[in-house]
C-alpha cells in the first residue's frame, strides 16, 4: 500500500499543474491500443474526468481504424490503405461515418458519467475539407476550416466534447474521412489550446530508433528540420510530428506524443515533473 506521505508528494507535485492548467483547453487525440484495451480506456476515462472535475477542458478527438476494418470485413469490403491512409470509396465512405459518429463516438460519451457530447466532424460544419486526392485516396479529405466556437460553447456548458474525425465537404456537398491526428492538431490550433497530446502505441520520438532507451523528451519544433534530414524521424512518426509541429505553430504552447499502452499516461503528461514522451514547443525546452 502506498503511504500517506508518498501520496501527499504525488499531491504536491502535481498542484503547480493544476494551477497553470485550470481553465486551458487541453485536446487529446484518443486512438491506438487506449481505445481497443479495457484497462487503457478505464484509466483515460478516470483521467479525463478527472481532469474536468478541477477545472481543465479536455477535448478528445478518436478514430476508430479497428472498428471500421471490422464493419467493413462484414459488409465484404476490402480495406486498402495508401501511403498509410485509408483508401475510402464511396461505400467505405458510408461505413466510416457510420461507425466513427455512431458506435464510437457514442460509445466513448457513454463512458464519462453524462458530461460527455458527441459530435461528428460535419456537425455545425466542425471540420470542413476538400479531397486530399481523390483518384488516389477517394473520399479522404484535408481540412481547410475549423468552426471551433461549437466546440467552445459545449466547454463553457460544463461537457467534454467527443469528436469523430470526418468532415463536411467545404465545397461540395461529401463527407470525408480524416486522419484523427490531423483532426487534433488542426483544431487544437483553432481552439488555441494550452496543450496537444496525440495518444499513440510508442513511448515517443527516439534519437535512434534502433535505441528503445534513446527517447527525446523535448523538442523545439526549430529542431525538428534537422532531424527530418537525418532520417531519425520515419514511417508512420513523421505525420504525427508534423503533426504537432503545425499545432506549435498554429498558437498551441506544447504537443506531446505520449505512450497511450500506460496506464493513466495523460495525467503522468500534465502532472509530473517528469511528464512522458516527446513534447514539442517553440520556447527552450
Amino acid at each position: 500500500m502506498m503511504s500517506a506521505q508518498i501520496r501527499a508528494a504525488i499531491l504536491s507535485e502535481a498542484l503547480p499543474y493544476l494551477k497553470e492548467y485550470n481553465g486551458e483547453i487541453v485536446v487529446v487525440k484518443y486512438g491506438g491500443n487506449a481505445m481497443i484495451d479495457e484497462e487503457l480506456k478505464k484509466a483515460v476515462i478516470q483521467d479525463v474526468l478527472m481532469l474536468h472535475l478541477v477545472g481543465i477542458h479536455v477535448v478528445l478527438v478518436h478514430g476508430g481504424g479497428p472498428e471500421i476494418s471490422k464493419m467493413l470485413k462484414k459488409t465484404g469490403i476490402e480495406s486498402r490503405f495508401v501511403n498509410g491512409l485509408r483508401y475510402t470509396g464511396e461505400d467505405t465512405m458510408g461505413i466510416v461515418q457510420m461507425v466513427l459518429c455512431g458506435k464510437v463516438n457514442k460509445d466513448l460519451v457513454s463512458l464519462l458519467e453524462g458530461k460527455g457530447i458527441g459530435l461528428g466532424g460535419m456537425d455545425g460544419n466542425l471540420f470542413q475539407a476538400v479531397p486530399l486526392d481523390r483518384d488516389e485516396y477517394g473520399y479522404v479529405g484535408e481540412i481547410k476550416a475549423v468552426n471551433s466556437q461549437i466546440v467552445r460553447d459545449l466547454i463553457h456548458g460544463g461537457y467534454i466534447p467527443v469528436i469523430s474525425s470526418v468532415a463536411a465537404g467545404l465545397n461540395d456537398l461529401n463527407s470525408y474521412n480524416i486522419n484523427a491526428d490531423t483532426a487534433a492538431s488542426c483544431l487544437a490550433g483553432a481552439l488555441h489550446a494550452k496543450k496537444l497530446i496525440l495518444l499513440t502505441d510508442i513511448s515517443g520520438l527516439l534519437a535512434d530508433p534502433s535505441a528503445p532507451d534513446s527517447l527525446i523528451p523535448a523538442l523545439k519544433v526549430s529542431q525538428v528540420p534537422a532531424m527530418l534530414a537525418t532520417g531519425a524521424v520515419s514511417g508512420g512518426m513523421i505525420p504525427k510530428v508534423d503533426c504537432c509541429v503545425e499545432a506549435v505553430r498554429q498558437g498551441v504552447q506544447r504537443a506531446s506524443i505520449i505512450d497511450g499502452r500506460i496506464p493513466h499516461s495523460i495525467l503522468i503528461e500534465l502532472l509530473t515533473n517528469e511528464g512522458i514522451g516527446t513534447m514539442f514547443s517553440q520556447e527552450e525546452v
